[in-house]
């Protein structure tokens, strides 16, 4: 699915996105940098070495910010390391950092001049955010940066399962009709 938003064009696909062809992939980090399962260990297994040489030299990673590294072996010249929260109840301030995450995200693939930009959907592995409100947010969160920001022409949601692209699909034909 896709929806243009001025010179922008905001995708939703079913993929891998350590296959994504893309100036930079966001990771669904943990705040060590540390790599780990899920998009995270894909990623760090996929770009190699490099990355995590450039990830010990960050100190970490606050919730709801992003750092950069390279891509390594990826096609994706950068990686950004995006912390998403843990999902307690919705209450603790989950969906300001999430929004956060992906805001961050995008400012510094803007400032690095990359044009293309591939999300996973963060926190919603082993971070329990409820896929339809993490969709929600995602996508009204990069809509409200594209608006604002000229640049980045192309972003694209890859998600790994059919069903949770059908969540983000929906949230961006949601987001669309409002």
């Amino acid at each position: 699915m896709k929806s243009d938003l001025g010179e922008s064009r905001i995708e939703v696909v079913q993929g891998d996105i350590t296959q994504e062809t893309v100036d930079a992939i966001v990771n669904a980090a943990n705040s060590g940098l540390r790599g780990g399962g899920g998009v995270d260990g894909a990623i760090h297994r996929a770009g190699g070495p490099a990355i995590m040489d450039e990830c010990r030299k960050l100190a970490g990673c606050d919730t709801g910010d992003a750092k950069v590294t390279t891509g390594g072996n990826l096609a994706a010249r950068l990686v950004i390391h995006a912390v998403g929260p843990v999902y307690r109840d919705g209450k603790h301030g989950e969906p300001d950092l999430l929004a956060s995450c992906y805001r961050r995200s995008m400012e510094l693939a803007l400032q690095h001049g990359c044009a293309s930009v591939a999300f996973p959907a963060i926190s919603c592995g082993v971070y329990g955010y409820p896929i339809p409100d993490a969709a929600s947010i995602a996508i009204r969160t990069v809509m409200e940066f594209l608006k604002s920001h000229h640049g980045i022409t192309r972003v694209r949601f890859v998600l790994f399962s059919d069903d949770v692209r059908r969540i983000f699909e929906h949230a961006l034909e949601e987001a669309r009709e409002s």
